[in-house]
């Protein structure tokens, strides 16, 4: 498929509803407001084509730059290319898409290190996040790795920028998910955090409890380990 035939495709799927809701979420500029669904539809028939997904990246399109990170190669991903993208990174929708492609390379545990130091908002949580990828999916990583990261997040939370912040009690729930031992470490350091304050804008979204989120958590892990 070709930039112009993945573009129409695109237009084709969006709608006026999803560009409302997607404005409300932060995400300005060019879109046409495409599905999730449709996205997903879409990668089906593409699958994996890495020189499509940097073209569509380059047009600045909100949902061309969703739909490049679906199908962009993780394994072509080098640091110049991963380094240009997050620089560019402008709502969090857009953010978290990019995070769930750069989860998938080789340099993941690299970007984190390196992003959630950043001055910049987007990038800073794409860093966050990845910390949280990696504690749900790389068992290869021991606990003590994960468990350095909480007294950082004790101390920064309240002070770090919005959506930083929304990502950091992301990775403090899925740290405490992780095993019983940093259940226990995570469940005190989310009582001394206390309530996690996150302007959502214009949506009904809410900023989980991560205490409760981690107990529930931990409970629906045992019952189906004993299924």
């Amino acid at each position: 498929m070709t930039k112009t035939q993945a573009l129409a495709a695109l237009e084709e799927h969006g709608t006026a509803q999803n560009r409302k809701i997607y404005r409300r979420h932060g995400v300005a500029g060019d879109q046409f407001g495409v599905s999730y669904a449709n996205l997903k539809a879409l990668k089906k028939q593409i699958k994996t084509d890495h020189a499509l997904a940097r073209q569509l990246w380059a047009t600045g399109n909100h949902d061309a730059r969703i739909f490049a990170t679906f199908i962009a190669d993780p394994k072509q991903a080098d640091e110049v290319l991963l380094d240009a993208w997050v620089e560019e990174l402008d709502s969090y929708p857009v953010t978290d898409a990019l995070t769930g492609y750069v989860a998938k390379t080789p340099l993941a545990l690299a970007k984190m290190q390196a992003w959630m130091q950043a001055d910049s908002e987007w990038i800073g949580r794409c860093g966050w996040s990845l910390l949280a990828h990696l504690a749900m999916k790389d068992k290869a990583l021991p606990d003590d790795f994960f468990a350095a990261y909480l007294p950082v997040i004790e101390r920064d939370i309240h002070g770090a920028q919005n959506r930083v912040r929304e990502a950091m009690n992301n990775a403090l729930i899925a740290i405490g998910t992780r095993s019983d031992a940093l259940e226990a470490e995570a469940l005190e350091v989310a009582d001394r955090i206390g309530t996690v304050e996150v302007d959502h804008g214009e949506t009904g979204c809410k900023t989980p409890d991560a205490a409760a989120y981690i107990v529930k958590a931990r409970a629906r892990q045992r019952k189906k380990a004993m299924a």
